[in-house]
């Protein structure tokens, strides 16, 4: 018998944990346990992934009735009902939390619904005082959304509380230029919500393409979206105290008001003024580095995420955690501690669910099943769920250029479904190819199902696929896609 309680104690039940918990007991034999605070299915499922397409999906439908009668069909909107939408949306979250929970029990997983934090490098302490011991212990507690450190920032809500409200705002200020930011952005707007957009670079989607960012920036703004670059908060507070200030500045003729407190000092820090007992907040007033000054119905602040290590006793541990608190990893997600591994947001390498869950299956390989198994993270496929979509596999053109000299091939286009009926939509088809080895470098889709078609194209470009490799493949016609390997001349080399 083994010396200890476990072969393997898994701390957070997102999908990479899971994944990695299942897998190891069903597959290798282990005895598994496996430790979640919250909810499983970790954020994906619980408060990322999922319910955003599904909210995705449901702002699309504005579109339909005008679309349709462009096809010659009589049909009328009646409005978005989002306490209809969001009963069901929590009702299929439910069930997917049970999913994950009986994968877990088939596979004799032992559950424990509480907190976990390690002990020393083979111990874990559940919060009731209680300790488990493992040969292995691994870290797979993701990440959480970060709100800037501002005063009465907590006024703001965070991704996490968009799946949480009770009904819909008239109006919202989304602070952030990334792909969350652009994704609310879109999906508020498609709901009737009127949007605007704060992002303190000069473009949306750094790190992307910038031909498809572009395209997908008019394309926000084209659908009524106002954003705003190079803008950030310098001011927020509850509307009703701006007005109270005012009033007060015009009748002193000074911006002070009797309690000596101008908006923004660091006394007002986390007061929560403008809280309901519900923990709702009313409108709140923002002020931008702009100058521009205005009230609206909820600020969402999608300035970032932060690993989940923070009082999990890693440090104490031997764990060294890097820059913003990311356990650091080798290649096979070893810790500085041999028998701690760590996957997924936790570790900050590549944030994508996929990614976690392909880092839990190489850990078991490596650890459980005697076949030292590296984690791939080279040309990873990734969609942004914009309207229209972004997809995305390989180097952008800026990217590929600084390392050799490339040829671009790429064209953007009114597809025929919009084209038939006046939209001014366009789509975007782009490959970065190398133009020395004719390699594509990067595939890149600007276009309604982009995240479907790149799939698609990943497999080619992972493949090392040649820009001929493209040529040679009949097109599908009449089709979007079918652009992707019909360009014959590059448009310009970089």
């Amino acid at each position: 018998m083994s010396d200890f309680d476990y072969d393997l104690f898994v701390i957070g039940g997102g999908s990479g944990g899971v994944r990695a918990a299942r897998i190891a007991a069903s597959e290798a034999g282990a005895r598994v346990a496996l430790a979640e605070e919250s909810r499983y299915g970790g954020t994906c499922v619980i408060r990322g992934c999922v319910p955003k397409k599904l909210m995705v999906f449901a702002s699309e439908f504005c579109h339909v009735p005008e679309e349709a009668r462009g096809y010659g069909w009589s049909m009328q909107a009646d409005g978005f009902d989002w306490t209809v939408f969001s009963k069901q949306l929590r009702t299929e979250l439910d069930r997917l939390e049970g999913v994950y929970k009986s994968l877990l029990d088939k596979a004799n997983v032992e559950r424990f619904d509480t907190r976990a934090t390690l002990r020393d490098a083979h111990t874990v302490e559940l919060s009731d005082g209680t300790t488990k011991t493992a040969k292995h212990i691994l870290v797979a507690t993701g990440g959480h959304p970060v709100r800037p450190d501002i005063p009465n920032a907590d006024l703001g809500m965070v991704s996490d509380d968009i799946f949480l409200m009770d009904e819909l705002p008239k109006s919202v200020l989304i602070v952030g230029g990334g792909y969350i930011a652009c994704e609310m952005a879109c999906i508020l707007h498609g709901l009737g919500v009127e949007v605007s957009q704060y992002i303190r670079g000069a473009q949306i989607l750094n790190g992307f393409d910038d031909e498809a960012r572009g395209l997908i920036a008019d394309a926000m703004e084209t659908r009524g979206i106002d954003l705003h670059t190079g803008t950030n908060i310098v001011e927020m507070c509850p509307a009703d105290e701006a007005e109270a200030r005012d009033a007060d500045a015009a009748h002193m003729g000074a911006g002070v008001g009797e309690t000596g407190a101008m908006v923004g000092d660091s006394s007002m820090k986390g007061t929560g003024q403008g809280r309901s007992a519900e923990g709702k907040t009313g409108p709140v007033w923002v002020k931008a580095t702009s100058g521009r000054e205005k009230v609206f119905d909820a600020v969402l602040f999608a300035t970032g995420r932060a690993p989940n290590s923070s009082g999990m006793g890693l440090e104490d541990a031997g764990v060294r955690l890097g820059r913003g608190g990311k356990v650091e990893v080798d290649d096979y997600s070893q810790t500085s501690v041999p028998s701690v591994y760590a996957i997924g947001d936790v570790t900050d390498r590549v944030n994508l669910t996929p990614v976690a869950i392909r880092e839990g299956m190489a850990f078991v390989e490596t650890v459980f099943k005697g076949n030292p198994t590296p984690v791939d993270h080279a040309l990873i496929p990734s969609a942004v769920f914009t309207q229209p979509e972004l997809g995305s596999v390989g180097l952008t053109e800026e990217k590929a250029a600084e390392q050799e000299e490339v040829e671009v091939y790429c064209t953007s286009f009114r597809p025929m479904h919009s084209a038939f009926i006046g939209k001014p939509d366009r789509v975007l088809m782009k490959l970065v190819v190398s133009k020395e080895n004719r390699t594509v470098l990067g595939c890149h889709i600007v276009a309604p199902g982009a995240g479907e078609m790149i799939q698609l194209a990943g497999v080619a470009v992972k493949m090392g696929a040649t820009k001929e490799d493209f040529d040679r493949t009949c097109a599908v016609h009449p089709t979007m896609s079918e652009e992707i390997v019909t360009m014959r001349q590059p448009v310009r080399t970089a």
